[in-house]
């Protein structure tokens, strides 16, 4: 009588031949969290330096509407005043938009840069891993078919 060959164990032994490199692993999360620190650190001191613009513009605002807010002998000293509240107000608004594009700028330049650095690293870390896990699994399929034809005599 012939014995019954049993797949489920030659299923497990060929499983078992094929690699699970948790290294990668571990690197693409080490990769991913040093992109994201240094993403954080971009837009951390671009609101950083939003939060001093933006406070530099609202203390000049307020001194200039101090000067504003003065009593005025003759009543055309108002609008003298007035005109040129506006005026200053209008030439620190321009300054301040200007201040904010740059940092806008900067933050975007520095973003750009991350991500095609980023980009690059992951290709050639994927291209590395694609080849290692390549030659694995030719190594594993070799390994597998040897104990397959051996569990099949």
């Amino acid at each position: 009588m012939t014995k019954q060959q049993d797949f489920s164990k030659v299923l497990q032994d060929m499983v078992s031949q094929f690699p699970v490199d948790t290294a990668a692993l571990k690197d693409v999360y080490k990769n991913s969290a040093v992109l994201s620190e240094k993403m954080t650190k971009v837009a951390l001191e671009a609101a950083e330096k939003s939060n001093d613009i933006s406070s530099k513009w609202a203390k000049e605002t307020i001194a200039k509407f101090g000067e504003l807010s003065k009593a005025k002998s003759e009543p055309t000293d108002y609008t003298k005043a007035f005109s040129d509240f506006a005026s200053a107000s209008a030439e620190l608004a321009a300054e301040n938009l200007a201040a904010f594009a740059e940092v806008a700028k900067k933050a975007q330049t520095e973003t750009v840069e991350l991500m095609l650095a980023a980009g690059k690293d992951f290709s050639e870390e994927a291209t590395a891993a694609v080849k290692k896990a390549t030659a694995d699994v030719q190594t594993a399929a070799k390994k597998a078919a040897t104990v397959a034809t051996a569990a099949a005599k």
